[in-house]
């Protein structure tokens, strides 16, 4: 039996177990898919979690919650390009670690926008806006700094504002580039940093020093940091000091929470950590952690870093443990006594009937304007106009969501009539710009208008010439069929009778382990469209369902 399916009845067990004694539960990751590096905040009786969206657009996404176990998303904060401007972005830049907090009857959020990060430079800028509401209107974005990533904001009781962030250092001979977090005050009235620079903490032995947040509890100010790398070394550590500006103390049985020494949880790269206190006083930690496939005898994470949650208390000597006093992340977890409070379930099918695009949709480091996507040129219908290639970073005419499960299928129906081989249009699993599996109606010169495949690994492009398929109709339905590590494309005339593909595709090469350009993020499946004679040829979709088994 596969790993994913034994997962999923351990699951079950564990479920049925604590309802027969009464406990409601919660089930990880409570934000599937792409959704890593989680803030957490708690305004009156409503919890929102921020998260990082590196490339794709709309910037942070924002969840919604009432009782800590079930969740809706609620908005994304960067919803305009005054916001950010992701066009040139690299791979995996962007939108990293926001950091969402309340005072003074705003929320505050503060944000990286990465440049670049190859070799030994980071251009990053940090920004901060502000809203009276979650769902906006945001502030007009205020710059910060660029010394690092990972940007905090710390309010603390005597009215004072601090921002933290990690502090980059390039210099080639120092042993560690992480070099430690730094403080400042923000003043709200100027919206500028006023004041010393401080280097607060180094790090533990861990090393890679980042993703800062500050508590302060008890006489004690604590200093969570995330360290070991984002990968399977990833951990949570914990610092305290009586005076904010250190020096700060680490915990003794440091890290926190990790998975670093149990390559088999089924919660791997446990670490970027947030805290929480309900209403009850119950105390929770969100986190981020990956769900991995194993391949070739390594961990391939297809829905990247997700976000999940444990129960924390604190011991009497004032450290911080997990409630079952381990470290290892765990799948089902106690939930807070709270009402339960669900949501309506997302619809799978989107019929593209409302003005607005689906808010589960993302786009590729552009905001979908009338430009290049129409929701009212044909009702009922997307429109999209043809642009630039898969491998662009600046215009590409892509409408996505995050896959969620390793059991799923996305369907689509497109009308489109290419008229050489440079237009394409159709359905997408899709990593970066250089990792994607493409099941596409085009134009071949001896075959004409015909669906076919396209697919890039690591940059490696290859036309599938033996699976070329002519299509006199207008119009056809396209699917994609993920089955744990095995993605299968088909495609149909009536949405009935389906002719796949003949060739299975490896979907754990869309995966941050497999990928050659550093990444962080986490797999799409969407619809898309290219016009490389930039005519400007747009393709109608009629619907896009995704199902999860």
């Amino acid at each position: 039996m596969k790993t994913a399916y034994t997962f999923s009845a351990v699951c079950l067990i564990l479920f049925c177990s604590n309802f027969a004694k009464g406990t409601q539960m919660i089930e990880n990751p409570i934000l599937r898919g792409f959704n890593p590096d989680p803030s957490i905040v708690l305004v009156n009786d409503d919890y929102y979690i921020a998260t990082s969206t590196f490339e794709w657009f709309p910037g942070v996404a924002i969840h919604h919650s009432k009782d800590l176990v079930n969740w809706e998303l609620a908005c994304y904060a960067l919803n305009s390009t005054k916001y950010i401007d992701l066009r040139g972005n690299p791979t995996s830049g962007g939108v990293w670690a926001p950091c969402l907090t309340y005072s003074d009857g705003l929320f505050y959020l503060v944000y990286s926008d990465v440049k670049h990060f190859a070799g030994p430079y980071k251009d990053v800028h940090n920004y901060l806006i502000t809203a009276k509401d979650i769902n906006g209107p945001w502030s007009e974005p205020v710059y910060l700094n660029s010394s690092g990533f990972d940007p905090s904001m710390f309010h603390d009781d005597d009215g004072k504002k601090w921002l933290l962030n990690m502090l980059w250092d390039f210099r080639y001979e120092r042993s560690d580039v992480f070099a430690g977090i730094i403080i400042q005050q923000y003043d709200p009235n100027t919206k500028k940093l006023i004041g010393p620079i401080t280097n607060i903490f180094k790090g533990s032995s861990l090393g890679v020093t980042e993703g800062p947040h500050i508590y302060k509890l008890n006489g004690y100010y604590y200093l969570m940091t995330a360290e070991g790398g984002t990968g399977q070394g990833h951990a949570v550590t914990l610092a305290r000091s009586k005076n904010l500006l250190g020096p700060y103390e680490i915990q003794p049985d440091n890290p926190v929470l990790t998975a670093r020494n149990t390559p088999d949880s089924p919660l791997t790269r446990a670490g970027h950590a947030s805290l929480v206190q309900t209403q009850t006083d119950q105390w929770y930690m969100v986190h981020l952690c990956g769900r991995p496939i194993k391949k070739d005898g390594k961990d391939r994470c297809v829905m990247g870093r997700e976000t999940a949650i444990q129960k924390v208390k604190w011991s009497d000597d004032g450290w911080l443990h997990l409630e079952n006093n381990t470290n290892l992340p765990q799948v089902i977890v106690p939930a807070p006594d709270l009402p339960l409070h669900p949501f309506a379930a997302e619809p799978a099918r989107e019929n593209f009937d409302s003005k607005i695009l689906n808010k589960h949709f993302s786009t590729l480091r552009v905001p979908p304007d009338e430009s290049w996507l129409s929701l009212a040129q044909r009702p009922g219908w997307l429109r999209i106009y043809g642009r630039e290639s898969l491998g662009s970073k600046h215009r590409q005419s892509m409408v996505a969501r995050r896959i969620t499960s390793l059991n799923s299928t996305a369907e689509t129906y497109v009308e489109f009539e290419p008229k050489t081989f440079q237009q394409a249009a159709g359905l997408i699993c899709i990593y970066d710009t250089q990792n994607y599996y493409y099941i596409k109606v085009t134009n071949y010169d001896n075959v004409g208008k015909c669906v076919t495949v396209c697919t890039s690994i690591n940059d490696e492009y290859k036309e599938l010439s033996s699976q070329v398929f002519p299509l006199t109709e207008k119009g056809c339905f396209l699917k994609a069929e993920i089955d744990y590590d095995k993605l299968y494309l088909s495609y149909s005339f009536n949405g009935k009778q389906w002719n796949r593909i003949n060739e299975t595709f490896d979907i754990t090469t869309l995966s941050d382990e497999a990928c050659n350009e550093g990444s962080f993020t986490g797999a799409f499946v969407g619809i898309c469209v290219q016009d490389l004679a930039w005519t400007k040829l747009s393709a109608d979709f009629d619907f896009f369902e995704y199902n999860v088994k």
